[in-house]
C-alpha cells in the first residue's frame, strides 16, 4: 500500500507539473522516423502490416534521420521475455545511427527464442549510456514489459480515433443528413461511441464537435480490452478515474494518453538518473515507416531524453473476429461500389494490419470452367471505414492463389482506404440463374497469417416479378396499395431480389421516388427484403395510372412496375345492425362511393333514402344529405343474415372502383316492432268533401291509433311521428300523456296535428317506436294529412247551357275541379287562388269531384246545393 501511495503521489506530481508545462498535452508532436521490415519464412512485411512478431523473425532497422540531422542519437532495440525474468545481455543490440553503413543499408536483428516483447530506445550518446540503459532494463524488466504493452495498446486507441477524426473531415460540414450517416458507420467499424451531444447542437457547430479529440469513447477493439479498461480495472483505478477527470488526463486528451502516462510515470520515478530520463513515442506506422509522436519535446540537457518506443508483441497471430453486421443482410455484387457491412475488428479498418483481402464466391457445381469441381472466384477488397465495411477494389486485382508462408512476396498495403471514386466490372456467374442469395467467403491475411473471415449473403443477379405487397406486416388494415392522390404514400414492393436495387423514378414526371429496405422478418434469413417507398403525390391531384422505373444494378433499362391512384376513399366512422334487421347504416365520409357490404356471404346494397328508411331528426337529415350516412339492404331473393345481439361481426365495404376495407361493428338487439290494428279519426266539424280512402286524414281531426308491440311495450320507450321529409317531427310518450297502454302489448297513440304542426301541416305522415337507448324501429305509414277548403253551394243559371260557380272559401287548397270522376274537362286551380267563387261546367245533381292540393292524385267527391242566383259579390 505504502508503495502505491508513493506511485499515486509521484503521479499527481507529475501531473501537476505537466499541466503547468503543457496544459493541453496530447501525442501531437513529431518526432523521429524509424524504417523497419519484417521477414519470415521467405515473406518480407512492412512494419504497417504486421501486427505480431515470432521468435526467428528477421528486422530490418533503418534510421530516416535527416542529413542535417546534429545529435547523434543511439539506437538499442531491446528484447524482453516477461515481467520477472531480466533478459541476457546479448538480448541488446546498440545500433549507431550516424554511421555511414547504418544511414545507408541498415542493419537487422533477429527474434530470439523465449522472447515476449521487443522495444527500441533512441538515446542521445554519451558515455556510457548503452550500458546505463541495458542496466535499467535488466534490473526493472517488468516496468518496461507494461510500458511496451501500453504504447503498443496507445498506438492501437490513437489510430481508431484519428482514423475516425481524418474520415469525417471528409464530409461537407454543411451536409446533416452526411455528417450522422459516415459518424454512424465509422462508429460501427471502428467500434467507438462518438459523442451523441454533438447532433444536438445547430448545425454549424456539429463538424466542430464531432471532429474534436477526446468526444469519441473508444470500445473494446477485437484483441483484448483497451488501456482505459486495463488501467480502470487495475490497482489504483480510483485514482486513475478521478485524474481521468484532469485536463491533462482526459477531455480534450486521448484515452490512450492516460494509459501511457501512468506507466512511464512508473519508469520516471524508478529508473531515471541524472542523465537519462524516459518519454513515451506512439507509433502510427505507414507502410514501412514507423512514424512517431511525443508528447513532450525532448530535452538534451541532462537528464537528456530516452525516446522509448514499442514494437508489436511477440506471440502468436490473433486473428480479427470480423462478423456481419447484419447476418441476414445480402450484398449486391452486381454494385460497382459494394460495400460488405462488417465490423468487430477496428484494426482492420484503423491499420494495416488486414491486406490482401477477397471475397471468394464458388460456384455451383458444373458452372463455369471446372465443371464439376466448382470454380472458384475472388473479388479484390479494401478496409473502408468510411463507407462502414469491406468495399471493392478499384485495381489491383486479388492473387488468385495467395502464397503460402515459405513464397516470398511484398504485398502492397499500409496506403489509407480513398472514398470509393472509380468501378469494377460486376463479379457475376455466368451461369447464375437465380437472383437467389449466395454465399461468399472474406479471406485475406493478418500480417504474415492467412485466415478465413466470416460467410456473407450476396445477390449476382438483378431482381424479377416486381409486384406491389398489400397488407405488409406491420401496416394498417387498409392496403398500401391503395394511392391516394394530392398527398404522400407509402408503398412496399418486393421481388425475387432486392439487394440491387439501385434507384426508382416515378412516372409521369419522371421524380426520384424515396425508398429503404424493409425490416427483416425474424423467419427471414436469406429470403430478398420488400422495399419500402415514399411517393410524393401532391402534384398528382388527378386519380389515374403511374409507373415506377425500377432500376437494378446491372440491367440495361429499368423494369416497370404500374399501379394507380385513386381519389380520397370513404371512411367508414361506424356501421350499425340489428339482429332480424335487413337494413344496415353505415355513418362516414364519401359515403356515395361504397357499392356494397358483405356480411356473413350475404352482400347489402345502397338503397335511397326515401319514405321508408330516411331519418328525421334534422342533424341526421343533413348527414345523409352531405354523404355521411348511408342505407344498404339485402335483396329480396336474400334470405336474412343470421346475426345475434351482441355478436361482433366483421364485414367488408366494396367502393366502386374496386377497392375494399374492413369494417366491425357489435349487433344491437332487435329494433322495437309495432303494427297499426285500428284507427279512428274524430273530425271537430263535418264537411260537406267525401275523402276518397282512409289514408286521408283531415287536418284538425283528432287521429287515434292503437299500435301492438311485438315485445311488451316499456314504459320508457316513445312514438316517433314524422312527415316524409322529416321538416315536422315529434315525439310522444307515456309520460306526457300521448300514449295509453291497453295492456302490456297494446298502446292508444293520441295525435293533433293541427295542434302539433299548426295549419301548414299536409302530406303522408308515418310513425315507428324508438327505445330509451335511442334504438328505433321500422317506419309504419300513418296515411296522408289534407286541408280541406270549405265550399259553400253552386250557383247556376236557368240557362242550361251555361256553366256554375263554386262558392267557398280557401279555394287555393283544390288543385283542380271537374263534374266527372274521370275528369274528362278538368278546372285547374291557380296557384295564389283568392277568389270566394271559380266557374265550373254544371254538374249533375249537386255533384263536383275534386283534386286537392295536398293530395292531387287521390279524386275526393263534393255534394253542394245548387242556387240559381248569382251570389252577391264579396
Amino acid at each position: 500500500m505504502a508503495q502505491l501511495l508513493r506511485c499515486l503521489t509521484a503521479l499527481l506530481c507529475f501531473t501537476g507539473v505537466y499541466a503547468q508545462a503543457q496544459p493541453a498535452a496530447r501525442f501531437d508532436l513529431i518526432g523521429p522516423k524509424i524504417e523497419i521490415r519484417v521477414t519470415r519464412a521467405g515473406m518480407t512485411l512492412p512494419i504497417a502490416a504486421v501486427p505480431n512478431l515470432q521468435p526467428g523473425d528477421k528486422i530490418w532497422l533503418h534510421p530516416a534521420f535527416p542529413p542535417t540531422q546534429s545529435i547523434h542519437y543511439l539506437l538499442i532495440a531491446a528484447f524482453l521475455r516477461g515481467t520477472t525474468n531480466p533478459p541476457p545481455e546479448n538480448w541488446f543490440t546498440r545500433v549507431e545511427t550516424w554511421n555511414k553503413k547504418v544511414r545507408e543499408e541498415g542493419v537487422f536483428i533477429t527474434v530470439p527464442a523465449e522472447a515476449q516483447q521487443a522495444v527500441l530506445f533512441l538515446a542521445p550518446e554519451t558515455g556510457g549510456d548503452f550500458a546505463t540503459l541495458r542496466s535499467a532494463v535488466r534490473g526493472r524488466p517488468g516496468i518496461f514489459v507494461r510500458a511496451t504493452e501500453d504504447l503498443t495498446e496507445a498506438g492501437f486507441e490513437q489510430a481508431r480515433v484519428e482514423k475516425y477524426l481524418a474520415s469525417m473531415k471528409m464530409v461537407p460540414p454543411s451536409d446533416e443528413a452526411a455528417l450522422l450517416e459516415h459518424s454512424n458507420l465509422l462508429a460501427r467499424t471502428l467500434n467507438l461511441r462518438p459523442n451523441s451531444e454533438c447532433f444536438k447542437g445547430p448545425l454549424d457547430q456539429q463538424f466542430n464537435c464531432l471532429t474534436q479529440t477526446g468526444s469519441q469513447t473508444l470500445l473494446e477493439d477485437g484483441h483484448g480490452q483497451t488501456i482505459v479498461a486495463a488501467i480502470a480495472n487495475g490497482p489504483g483505478s480510483d485514482f486513475i478515474n478521478a485524474a481521468s477527470n484532469i485536463s491533462i488526463a482526459g477531455g480534450v486528451t486521448y484515452s490512450a494518453y492516460v494509459g501511457a502516462i501512468v506507466d512511464f510515470v512508473r519508469i520516471l520515478n524508478s529508473v531515471h538518473t541524472a542523465q537519462y530520463q524516459y518519454i513515451p513515442a506512439i507509433a502510427f506506422p505507414e507502410r514501412e515507416s514507423l512514424n512517431l509522436r511525443l508528447n513532450t519535446a525532448p530535452s538534451f540537457h541532462n537528464p537528456k531524453s530516452v525516446i522509448v518506443i514499442g514494437l508489436p508483441p511477440i506471440q502468436k497471430a490473433i486473428l480479427p473476429p470480423l462478423r456481419p453486421a447484419d447476418p441476414r443482410h445480402i450484398s449486391c455484387l452486381l454494385d460497382p461500389q459494394m460495400v460488405l457491412p462488417v465490423e468487430g475488428a477496428p484494426l482492420v479498418f484503423s491499420t494495416s494490419f488486414a491486406h490482401d483481402l477477397s471475397l471468394a464466391l464458388k460456384s455451383p457445381a458444373g458452372a463455369g470452367q471446372g465443371a464439376g469441381q466448382g470454380a472458384v472466384r475472388e473479388i479484390p477488397l479494401l478496409a473502408d471505414a468510411f463507407h462502414g465495411g469491406l468495399a471493392v477494389a478499384a485495381s489491383a486485382p486479388v492473387r488468385k492463389e495467395l502464397p503460402p508462408p515459405s513464397a516470398a512476396a511484398t504485398p502492397a498495403t499500409g496506403s489509407p482506404t480513398p472514398p470509393l471514386a472509380t468501378t469494377h466490372a460486376p463479379f457475376v456467374d455466368p451461369q447464375a440463374s437465380s437472383a437467389l442469395p449466395v454465399e461468399g467467403t472474406i479471406e485475406g491475411f493478418w500480417g504474415f497469417d492467412r485466415f478465413t473471415g466470416p460467410t456473407v449473403l450476396l445477390q449476382e443477379l438483378p431482381g424479377t416479378g416486381w409486384h406491389i405487397v398489400t397488407n405488409p406486416p406491420g401496416a394498417p388494415d387498409q392496403s398500401t396499395a391503395n394511392l391516394i392522390a394530392g398527398q404522400p404514400n407509402r408503398l412496399q414492393i418486393a421481388s425475387t431480389g432486392s439487394a440491387c436495387l439501385r434507384s426508382i423514378l416515378l412516372e409521369p414526371g419522371a421524380t426520384n421516388v424515396d425508398w429503404k429496405l424493409a425490416p427483416a422478418l425474424p423467419s427471414e434469413k436469406e429470403e430478398p427484403r420488400a422495399v419500402d417507398l415514399t411517393l410524393n403525390l401532391q402534384q398528382a391531384t388527378t386519380p389515374g395510372s403511374i409507373h415506377l422505373a425500377i432500376q437494378q444494378y446491372g440491367q440495361k433499362t429499368p423494369d416497370l412496375l404500374g399501379t394507380k391512384t385513386f381519389a380520397q376513399p370513404a371512411s367508414v366512422e361506424s356501421l350499425r345492425l340489428y339482429s332480424g334487421d335487413e337494413t344496415a347504416m353505415l355513418t362516414g365520409r364519401s359515403l356515395d362511393q361504397v357499392k356494397s357490404l358483405t356480411l356473413h356471404d350475404r352482400t347489402y346494397a345502397p338503397v335511397p333514402a326515401t319514405a321508408a328508411d330516411a331519418p328525421h331528426d334534422a342533424a341526421l337529415q343533413d348527414s345523409t344529405a352531405a354523404g355521411k350516412t348511408l342505407v344498404l339492404a339485402l335483396p329480396p331473393e336474400n334470405k336474412l343474415a343470421a346475426i345475434k345481439p351482441n355478436e361482433r361481426v366483421n364485414a367488408e365495404v366494396h367502393l366502386q372502383d374496386g377497392r375494399t376495407f374492413g369494417v366491425q361493428t357489435v349487433v344491437a338487439p332487435p329494433r322495437p316492432e309495432v303494427s297499426i290494428l285500428s284507427k279512428r279519426i274524430v273530425t271537430a266539424k263535418p264537411s260537406n268533401i267525401h275523402l276518397a280512402g282512409p289514408e286521408e286524414m283531415p287536418l284538425g281531426a283528432q287521429l287515434m291509433y292503437f299500435l301492438k308491440s311485438k315485445a311488451a311495450f316499456p314504459r320508457s320507450e316513445k312514438i316517433e311521428i314524422a312527415n316524409l321529409d322529416g321538416t315536422l317531427h315529434m315525439t310522444v310518450s307515456i309520460a306526457d300523456g300521448s300514449l295509453v297502454l291497453e295492456d302490456a302489448h297494446t298502446v292508444l297513440v293520441n295525435f293533433d296535428p293541427l295542434k302539433a304542426f299548426g295549419p301548414s301541416t299536409f302530406g303522408p305522415f308515418h310513425l315507428r317506436a324508438v327505445t330509451a337507448d335511442g334504438s328505433d324501429g321500422a317506419w309504419m305509414p300513418m296515411g296522408t294529412i289534407v286541408r280541406l277548403p270549405t265550399l259553400t253551394d253552386l250557383h247556376c243559371p236557368a240557362n242550361t247551357a251555361s256553366g256554375c260557380l263554386l262558392s267557398g272559401s280557401e279555394l287555393y287548397l283544390l288543385s283542380a275541379v271537374a263534374v266527372d270522376a274521370a275528369f274528362t274537362v278538368p278546372v285547374p286551380v291557380p296557384e295564389g287562388f283568392v277568389e270566394p267563387t271559380l266557374a265550373i261546367p254544371r254538374p249533375t245533381g249537386g255533384i263536383v269531384y275534386l283534386r286537392l292540393r295536398d293530395d292531387p292524385a287521390m279524386v275526393q267527391q263534393a255534394t253542394l246545393p245548387v242556387l240559381p242566383e248569382t251570389p252577391a259579390a264579396k
